[in-house]
């Protein structure tokens, strides 16, 4: 018997045209074209990594170069060339044109900072790997010691180059001093440095008729300037400073036995750029001291090289001073090479070490068994009888042995000092 029908359950759609279907049947070629039914992408094979760009050959590093010098290349580009300079003399050379030419059309306040061939390739590539052109050892102490003085300077105002300076050195048996500023201290340091500029072909801050030796030079200068002299002239020493350091690095080995004409004696020019870093150094101590600044001496190892080479000066300064009578005469004949009578010198302190000095003749050889005297002293205390700062009476020697002998050693280290 059929009786009224029950209700659809909840949920239940009856099947009617159009209507959806209660179990969905088996997908057809036309539900690939549903987006509901897509199957779901694969993901992408991940990129290949790009090859490295070939590096680039001399000829593009090349043609790099004066974009480099006006600071117009990329990151990229910059690190290539100066990678490419640390190796290749050639375009390093012409990169240090550019930079000059540039540097002349955009002068920096300051002769240290970045846009420098010298601070920018052969101090940063240094960091990176050691340098094929690097800065002999014997003129890093006058790098130092100038760039040490040109740090004290940048700060000083208009009035403070006008300080009174009073130059001390020793001639004959009297100590002499000479009143001038600091500006015309540097003037001195730079007319000086002539002399070694001149020696390796550069063009003389004097004109080609200077003065050929160093005070001399000085007096020209001082003379002819024009007063007073200001601040402006530490551009062109500095300057300088840096061109006889471009110089000695191109140069190559055996440009350290070049001679340097200083009027009365010569020096090779690894003396001669010690040299220059000793009186450098005591003028720095001039100019500190007329400003109340304090001032270091040295580095240990710089210090000792410039003792080193007022220790090796001592028997030729000894001789000239007995010919103009005013040391001992000699205790008898040496011939080159034999050993003769021998004062031991002690430095002590940083930069210190042991010297034996021939007392009857430069060309003799120094003898352990034929010590006559000893002297020791302090490194800084020695520099400054060098330099006569302080007279022999005034140094505090430890001394022992022949009194004579190491009177005359003495009054010779202070004979070293000029103008």
């Amino acid at each position: 018997m059929n009786g009224p029908a029950d209700p659809p359950p909840e949920g239940y759609e009856e099947l009617r045209p159009g209507g959806p279907a209660r179990i969905p049947g088996p997908r057809g070629a036309a539900d690939d074209l549903d987006p509901r039914h897509a199957p779901e992408p694969l993901p992408e094979p991940p990129a290949a990594p790009e090859p490295p760009p070939p590096p680039r050959t001399h000829a593009v590093l090349k043609s790099l170069l004066g974009a480099w010098a006006l600071a117009a290349c990329s990151a990229e580009e910059t690190q290539a060339v100066e990678d490419h300079l640390t190796e290749c003399a050639q375009c390093a050379e012409e990169a240090l044109r550019l930079r000059d030419a540039v540097g002349l059309l955009h002068p920096e306040d300051s002769l240290d900072l970045k846009p420098l061939l010298r601070s920018r390739v052969l101090e940063d590539c240094l960091g990176k790997r050691p340098a094929r052109i690097p800065v002999p050892a014997w003129a890093n102490p006058y790098d130092t010691e100038t760039a040490r003085l040109d740090a004290l300077l940048r700060d000083f105002g208009d009035s403070e180059w006008q300080t009174p300076v009073r130059l001390k050195w020793f001639e004959e048996e009297r100590r002499q001093t000479r009143r001038t500023t600091v500006a015309g201290v540097i003037g001195h340091l730079l007319t000086v440095d002539g002399l070694v500029a001149t020696a390796l072909g550069l063009d003389d801050p004097l004109g080609p008729e200077a003065p050929s030796d160093a005070t001399g030079r000085t007096e020209h200068y001082w003379s002819s300037a024009e007063q007073p002299i200001t601040r402006q002239i530490r551009e062109p020493w500095r300057e300088q400073g840096h061109t006889l350091l471009r110089t000695v690095s191109f140069a190559g080995r055996g440009v350290g036995e070049l001679s340097v004409d200083y009027g009365p004696f010569a020096l090779p020019l690894g003396d001669a750029f010690l040299e220059r870093a000793f009186e450098c150094w005591v003028h720095a101590w001039d100019i500190a001291e007329a400003v109340d600044y304090p001032y270091d001496p040295p580095s240990g190892p710089h210090l000792h090289r410039m003792i080193d080479l007022a220790a090796r000066l001592l028997p030729s300064a000894l001789a000239h001073r007995r010919r103009a009578g005013l040391a001992a005469p000699a205790r008898g004949l040496v011939a080159a090479g034999a050993p003769g009578r021998t004062l031991h010198l002690e430095i002590e302190g940083a930069g210190g070490g042991s010297w034996d000095i021939a007392l009857d003749s430069p060309a003799a050889k120094p003898s352990a068994e034929l010590t006559v005297a000893q002297i020791a002293l302090d490194g800084a205390e020695f520099c400054q009888l060098a330099a006569g700062h302080i007279s022999p009476e005034d140094a505090a020697v430890g001394q022992h042995g022949d009194r004579e002998a190491i009177r005359d050693v003495l009054f010779a280290a202070a004979s070293l000092s000029r103008l």
